[in-house]
């Protein structure tokens, strides 16, 4: 089995072959062009995952409004991951649209970092947030005892996106930040002529800023 590594931001995410739900697959490959949320679970059957893939499936359109795409995974058999979504469907009349990867050995667990060595062989709440160059933006952990917030990670993907398009910083809380609302802060100057450039737009009314260090704009 390889390796566990902690991987890092700003790396490729790495290419994976694995068995799902909807079929074989190769990621990144089968998602090129495409931004997906990688996200793994302790377990099928089990009170805190399902409210997590039942919220995830009610915003399925919402995500791929971002151009993204989704793709739960556990240590679970490829059986278990249908029987599960079968009875998510018929009790709580659901239907999981995205593929659900069965890492029966724990290999791309381990080689993503997604378990914990002291937390037994089961993943642990691990999402990885991948842009369309197939580059990791965004890890988060959480324990096995606490759901994630799906509208948070929507929230962080249409804030990469923007930042991207716009080669700003996005505030706390974006676009309900309490300082700033939902604009968005121009990057700090790095020498004396930005910081000039900066206080001529300033003073011009381009921007807004507490300082020259804290400028920021609308994006309308």
């Amino acid at each position: 089995m390889e390796e566990a590594k902690m991987r890092l931001l700003g790396e490729k995410f790495p290419s994976i072959e694995v068995v799902t739900t909807h079929g074989k697959k190769r990621i990144p490959e089968d998602y090129a062009g495409k931004w997906f949320v990688l996200f793994s679970h302790p377990g099928d059957f089990t009170p805190v995952c399902t409210t997590e893939f039942v919220e995830f499936a009610r915003k399925a359109e919402e995500f791929k409004a971002l151009n993204t795409e989704l793709i739960g995974l556990s240590v679970d058999q490829v059986f278990a991951h249908i029987k599960w979504v079968e009875w998510i469907k018929e009790k709580l009349n659901v239907v999981i649209p995205f593929p659900v990867i069965a890492d029966e050995l724990g290999r791309t667990s381990n080689q993503l970092g997604m378990i914990h060595p002291g937390k037994g062989t089961n993943t642990v709440r691990a999402v990885f947030i991948v842009d369309n160059n197939a580059v990791i933006r965004l890890i988060m952990y959480y324990p096995q005892e606490i759901g994630r917030n799906v509208d948070e990670i929507l929230r962080v993907i249409k804030a990469l996106q923007v930042a991207d398009e716009n080669k700003v910083a996005m505030p706390e809380k974006w676009p309900n930040n309490y300082l700033i609302k939902d604009k968005v802060i121009i990057p700090p100057a790095n020498t004396e002529e930005n910081v000039k450039l900066i206080n001529e737009k300033i003073k011009n009314k381009e921007v807004e800023a507490f300082d020259w260090w804290f400028a920021y704009k609308s994006l309308n």
